[in-house]
């Protein structure tokens, strides 16, 4: 984090950091600067460093300054979708013959990019049940590079203890790289607990509003932070401008979203542990939660996700997504609106089979910061 913004706390670095008035007119938001390539003052004399887009932008400069200081960290970058940035990660990180540990519950597409691509290369990946560091520690072999972490997990709401993997991961020479998408910077912020890299969807909970894709990594290392630049630009799958300032506008709210999504998926818990046809509640803020006091330990609330299991199996599960009517059926998370889904046959189809898949008779649920009182109607009446 830059030392103008070091000593504020969340909501002001939020709205303030890399959000400089314009100097032309004293616009307080950084304009959408939708250009492809900047005049030059003669060869090699560019203005501020911009040459060509893919390169910089201004727009998107200001929204990797707003991510490293939201996350505490000396570099971010931000990619045209989070599997673009894990895909120039991996790609700055990786080789052939290299080993990577990946988590027992992690999101479909990442499952997918190991599975079906980076293997491809040459890359080795191996399962670890990551909210067990032995589990971790046992699944490191001397090519190990990385220790790929999604805290809490998608779906099925895994905590792993971010201090305890990162050591586990330093001991054997590997980068920890933390999947911070469900928790946000607000909730949770890795590289403070010794992680080596955060990944985020920005499509998720930083833009906020469904209306927008994008990516982004963020580092407290600046040499790596340059190799991860460079590969963003050679491989250049960038965020554009318009899609930088969208995320731009929508951090602003971040803080104030994140409470509401967590009261209400609060509440929401609280009526499906007590419904006779939920067999099974998965939020890390019960105390009934394996996870439940690390993620006590290292984030400031828990989060707007919550997943359950109904009676009936998996017909019963896609029924429950079906009936309802506010919650909307749909893919993603993080947004305004609140979202249901059945992870089995939508967002984790790809991991069917693996040691990845997910209970059939799961339903996930983006709580968002409507009315806790009609969410609850809702699911009510979609429970039957």
């Amino acid at each position: 984090m830059s030392d103008s913004h070091s000593s504020q706390n969340f909501e002001t670095v939020a709205i303030h950091a890399g959000n400089t008035a314009d100097p032309l007119t004293g616009a307080v938001v950084p304009p959408i600067y939708q250009v492809s390539t900047y005049k030059q003052d003669g060869v090699g004399g560019l203005r501020g460093g911009y040459e060509y887009s893919r390169s910089a932008n201004p727009t998107r400069t200001a929204l990797e300054e707003n991510l490293a200081a939201l996350e505490g960290g000396r570099r971010g970058l931000a990619f045209a979708s989070g599997l673009a940035a894990e895909d120039c990660l991996l790609r700055t990180l990786l080789g052939p013959g290299d080993h990577v540990v990946i988590p027992n519950d992690a999101y479909g597409g990442t499952f997918r990019l190991f599975a079906k691509v980076v293997s491809r290369w040459g890359v080795e990946w191996s399962v670890a049940d990551t909210s067990d560091p032995a589990s971790v520690r046992a699944a490191l072999t001397p090519r190990t590079k990385a220790v790929w972490v999604e805290t809490p997990s998608n779906p099925l709401l895994g905590i792993t203890d971010i201090e305890a993997v990162a050591q586990i991961a330093r001991e054997a020479g590997a980068k920890l790289v933390v999947d911070n998408t469900f928790a946000s910077p607000y909730l949770q912020q890795p590289l403070a607990l010794g992680a080596d890299v955060v990944v985020h969807s920005m499509t998720k909970y930083m833009g906020g509003h469904s209306d927008v894709v994008g990516g982004a990594l963020v580092v407290d290392d600046a040499e790596l932070g340059e190799e991860l630049a460079f590969h963003q630009n050679a491989m250049g799958a960038v965020a554009g401008p318009f899609d930088s300032w969208l995320v731009l506008r929508g951090i602003k709210t971040l803080a104030v979203r994140m409470d509401r999504h967590s009261e209400n998926a609060e509440r929401v818990v609280e009526m499906l542990t007590r419904h006779p046809r939920v067999t099974n509640v998965l939020y890390p803020g019960l105390a009934s939660h394996p996870g439940h006091e690390v993620a006590a330990k290292q984030m400031k609330s828990f989060g707007g996700m919550v997943s359950f299991q109904v009676e009936g199996g998996e017909e019963a599960a896609v029924a429950v997504c079906d009936r309802a009517r506010l919650f909307t059926l749909g893919e993603s998370l993080g947004g305004v609106e609140s979202l249901i889904e059945h992870p089995g046959r939508m967002t984790h189809a790809s991991v069917a089979g693996s040691a990845l898949e997910v209970p059939a008779d799961l339903v996930r649920l983006s709580v968002g910061i409507e009315s806790a009182d009609d969410l609850l109607a809702d699911l009510q009446q979609a429970l039957g």
